[in-house]
C-alpha cells in the first residue's frame, strides 16, 4: 500500500504517485522496520541525502508508524512507501495472495528452503511473520529494482534476506547496534555470506561483523554524522551557571527512548546523591517502555521537582531544548540480552549545539567523545562516577566550555553526513552497475 501524503486529495496523489513510479521506476529499494521513526532521523537524512544525489527509491516499511508526529525531513522525502502486514492476521489475503503469486518463481523454493532450516534453529512466530512479509514484499517489489538495501542486521534483514531469494535480487545492509549484539552467530555468518556487502556505523560493530566473515572488506566502516544544514551551530554563547544560584539552576538534558540500554536508571541514581546545595534541572525528552518506572524512581529519590519530563517531540522542539541546556548527559550501557548503543546521533546534535556532553565508555561512543578533551567518559552502570562528574561539570561553566567548543570542532570535521553519503553512494552505484548488466 502506497503512503498518501495529506497535502492534497488522496485520489490525486496516488495517480501522481503511479504517474511517476511508471516515468521514473525505482531502482533501489530500502527496508525498514517502520517509518517513519522520531528515534531514526539518520535513516531519514540518509534516504532524502539519496534522493538529492539522484537515487529513484522505494521504502518497504515492516510496520506502520507508532509515533505521533514526525522530523520535517519525512516531509521532503518523495519515495513512495509500502507498508507490509505487521502480523499475519492482519492481511491474510495479502499473505495468500503473495503466496499464489510467488511460489511459482524458481527463487521461491530456495527461500523455502532456507527459511526451513532457519525455522528448526529459531522455531518461533516471530521467524514465520518474516517470511510471509518477504512474500509480500517479493511481490510487491517493483520490478525495475536492482538493489534491496535494509537498515539494521535483525527483522528487516531477514525479511530482505529471504525476499532477495524469491526474487533472485541481490541484496546490501546497514547494521547499527542492538541488531547486531541480539542476534545468534550462525544468523549473522549467514546474512553476511548473502549479501553484496554491508556497512555499519561503528569501527567496534565493523571489527565484530568482519571476524564473523572471510570475505575481505565485506564490512565498512561508515559514520551516520549530521546534516550540518539542519544543525547551524547555537548563536549564543555558554552560560555561565555553576549550580550555586537557586534561581539559575544548571541545566541537564538527555534525548533518548526509557529503555535499559539507556541507563536512565543509573542517572537517577547518581543525580539523588548530588549534594543539595547544587542547584540543576534535568530535561529528558523521550518516550519508551520504562518512562513510568524512571518518574516512580525519581519520586522514591526525592529528586522528582527537579525533573521535567517532556515525551517524546519533533526535532525542532529537540534543537531548541539543546540550545538551552548546559550539560548533556547518556549514560549508555549494555543491556542484560546484549542490546548497546551504536553511536547514538543525539551525541552529535548535542555537540553540533556547542552542548558539552557526559557519557559513557562503550560501544562507539569513544570514537565520538575524546575523553577529558572533546567530553566526558565515565564507565557504565557507575553511577558514584557519574555523580562525581555530573558534580565537576555542573560547577565549572568554564570546563563545560572548553568540552564543548573541542566537541563542536571535533563533530564539525570528523562527523559530517556528507563523508558517510559519498561512501554509501559509491557503493549503491557500483552494485547497481554490476547489477544492471545482463
Amino acid at each position: 500500500m502506497l503512503l498518501a501524503r495529506p497535502v492534497m486529495p488522496v485520489y490525486y496523489r496516488a495517480l501522481i504517485d503511479l504517474y511517476q513510479i511508471q516515468v521514473m521506476p525505482p531502482r533501489l529499494a530500502i527496508i525498514l522496520k517502520g517509518y517513519p521513526r522520531l528515534s531514526e532521523t539518520f535513516v531519514a537524512q540518509e534516504i532524502r541525502a539519496l534522493e538529492l544525489r539522484g537515487f529513484e527509491l522505494c521504502i518497504f516499511s515492516l510496520r506502520h508508524p507508532y509515533d505521533p508526529a514526525s522530523h520535517p525531513i519525512h516531509a521532503e522525502i518523495e519515495a513512495p512507501v509500502y507498508y507490509l502486514p505487521e502480523y499475519v492476521h492482519d492481511d491474510i489475503p495479502a499473505v495468500l495472495g503473495a503466496f499464489f503469486r510467488v511460489c511459482w518463481k524458481p527463487g521461491f523454493w530456495r527461500a523455502l528452503a532456507v527459511f526451513s532450516r532457519d525455522l528448526g534453529r529459531d522455531p518461533t512466530r516471530n521467524r514465520m511473520r518474516r517470511f510471509a512479509q518477504s512474500m509480500v514484499m517479493a511481490h510487491q517489489m517493483p520490478a525495475s529494482v536492482q538493489l534491496y538495501y535494509n537498515h539494521f542486521m535483525h527483522t528487516p534483514a531477514s525479511v530482505t534476506y529471504y525476499a532477495s531469494k524469491i526474487n533472485r535480487t541481490p541484496w546490501s545492509v546497514s547494521a547499527h547496534a542492538k541488531d547486531i549484539w541480539t542476534i545468534p552467530e550462525w544468523e549473522i555468518r549467514e546474512k553476511l555470506a548473502s549479501t553484496q556487502w554491508v556497512v555499519t556505523c561503528t569501527r567496534t560493530n565493523e571489527q565484530y561483523l568482519s571476524s564473523l566473515t572471510d570475505a575481505v572488506d565485506k564490512v565498512t566502516l561508515l559514520y551516520h554524522g549530521l546534516d550540518f544544514d539542519r544543525f547551524a551551530a547555537k548563536p549564543e554563547p555558554a552560560s555561565n551557571r555553576d549550580g550555586s544560584d537557586a534561581d539559575n539552576e544548571v541545566r541537564l538534558l538527555s534525548v533518548g527512548r526509557a529503555v535499559d540500554k539507556k541507563g536512565y536508571q543509573t542517572l537517577l541514581h547518581a543525580l539523588s546523591a548530588l549534594p543539595t546545595t547544587l542547584h540543576w534541572r534535568f530535561v529528558h525528552i523521550g518516550g519508551g517502555e520504562l518512562l513510568e518506572q524512571l518518574q516512580q524512581q525519581a519520586c522514591e529519590y526525592g529528586i522528582d521537582r527537579r525533573i521535567t519530563w517532556l515525551g517524546a517531540l519533533p526535532q525542532t522542539e529537540v534543537l531548541a531544548q539543546y540550545r538551552e541546556a548546559d550539560l548533556f548527559v547518556l549514560p549508555s550501557q549494555i543491556s542484560a540480552d546484549g542490546d548497546r548503543d551504536g553511536l547514538p546521533n543525539v551525541l552529535m546534535e548535542a555537540q553540533s549545539q556547542n552542548l558539552a556532553c557526559l557519557s559513557t565508555n562503550i560501544s562507539g561512543i569513544p570514537e565520538l567523545i575524546v575523553h577529558a578533551e572533546s567530553g566526558w567518559l565515565v564507565e557504565p552502570k557507575d553511577h558514584q562516577q557519574l555523580t562525581q562528574a555530573l558534580q565537576t561539570m555542573i560547577a565549572d561553566p568554564g570546563l563545560r566550555a572548553r568540552l564543548a567548543q573541542a566537541g563542536f570542532e571535533r563533530v564539525r570535521s570528523e562527523f559530517s553526513m556528507q563523508r558517510g553519503i559519498d561512501t554509501l553512494v559509491s557503493k549503491l552505484q557500483r552494485s547497481m552497475q554490476v547489477n544492471s548488466q545482463p
